[in-house]
């Protein structure tokens, strides 16, 4: 009761500000946040977007081979809705490309035009 406190009875937070060296002292730990700024966010985002597309669009024009064929008799779906949908498929991730090119171009100006913030030597 009357003995002084070791450091062996302090948490290793508290053991760290009594040390003597020449660091300063540390009394707790800094964890990086897990989340992450909207712009930051909405930016990986549609890289991942970018990405996935053209997995998307190989998927699309294979989706016709899983309609049904025309047999003996059986109705199938015709060669002009499969021509429709292929190209109509096509013009859709054109446009959806485009407008993936058009926001990374944006960000890459907006970063461009930031300040350099590093801690160059």
């Amino acid at each position: 009761m009357g003995q002084p406190a070791s450091a062996a009875d302090h948490p290793p937070a508290a053991q760290s500000t009594l040390a003597t060296d020449d660091r300063p002292p540390v009394t707790a730990r800094v964890r990086p946040s897990i989340f992450l700024e909207r712009s930051s966010y909405r930016r990986r985002r549609m890289m991942d977007a970018a990405r996935i597309l053209p997995i998307l669009g190989a998927l699309l024009f294979l989706l016709p081979l899983l309609w049904p064929q025309p047999d003996y008799g059986a109705a199938g779906v015709p060669a002009s809705r499969a021509f429709i949908y292929v190209f109509g498929c096509w013009a859709v991730l054109i446009l959806v490309a485009g407008l993936l090119s058009h926001s990374a171009r944006r960000w890459q100006d907006e970063e461009a035009r930031e300040p350099a913030t590093g801690g160059g030597l």
